[in-house]
């Protein structure tokens, strides 16, 4: 069971967000400040942190670089939360050791969906992330693609789109559930920008992407070859 812990000193968010997590099937618990968090951590490591920056008894960088530089805590991914919006503040949390920062206010569904996007990346069963169909091998760890051992060069979305594609080998994926597992739940983009992806990635897939199949008035899959002509 996947375990997340919550520091947010502001008690209205924390409650929603152990709420929105606890429908989703995480393990959750929450912390107002950094002494009920340090204390919980000595006993028990989480699978994911949810950290806020600004504490009333402590800085959320100072937090993550205690906990970067600590053997037992260093690989816990970490996705800060924050009413700092500026490129600075992103980046000073990024290269402080943050494997993702949420801006304050954020859509439930997006951090869920940025949550399962971390841990999906920082799955250590690496063995589970490498996909292979035929003619395609993908290795979402070391982020390599091939085509018949040739290496494919891809953008990280259609990297993204391709292993999603795979991971759901021979299931018809419509174009708003790829949209919103690939892009986001919070992204406004149309799902022609789909549509667009799914044709590079078919060019730069050569021989491979006519494994991508148009299932007509729905979406794509990849997976075996239907009796009747894909359109």
């Amino acid at each position: 069971m996947v375990e997340i812990y919550c520091v947010e000193d502001d008690k209205n968010i924390l409650q929603l967000l152990v709420y929105a997590l606890k429908n989703n099937g995480f393990e959750v618990k929450g912390f107002v400040d950094t002494k009920g968090f340090f204390e919980e951590i000595e006993k028990n490591v989480p699978s994911l942190i949810l950290l806020d920056i600004m504490l009333p008894d402590g800085d959320g960088l100072d937090i993550l670089q205690s906990l970067r530089t600590n053997h037992r805590t260093k690989d816990i991914p970490i996705i800060m939360i924050t009413a700092k919006s500026s490129e600075y503040d992103k980046v000073v949390g990024l290269d402080s050791g943050a494997d993702d920062y949420i801006v304050k206010p954020f859509g439930i569904m997006e951090i869920i969906s940025r949550i399962n996007a971390l841990l999906r990346r920082v799955n250590l069963d690496t063995t589970k992330d490498i996909l292979k169909f035929k003619s395609i091998y993908l290795d979402y760890q070391k982020r390599i693609v091939k085509v018949e051992d040739q290496s494919i060069n891809l953008t990280y979305k259609e990297f993204e789109l391709l292993y999603y594609l795979l991971e759901n080998k021979n299931m018809v994926l419509s174009r708003d559930f790829i949209l919103n597992k690939v892009w986001g739940y919070s992204y406004e983009g149309e799902t022609r920008t789909v549509d667009v992806h799914i044709r590079s990635l078919r060019r730069k897939l050569g021989i491979g992407g006519k494994l991508i199949q148009t299932i007509r008035n729905v979406g794509y899959k990849i997976g075996e070859t239907d009796e009747k002509k894909d359109i």
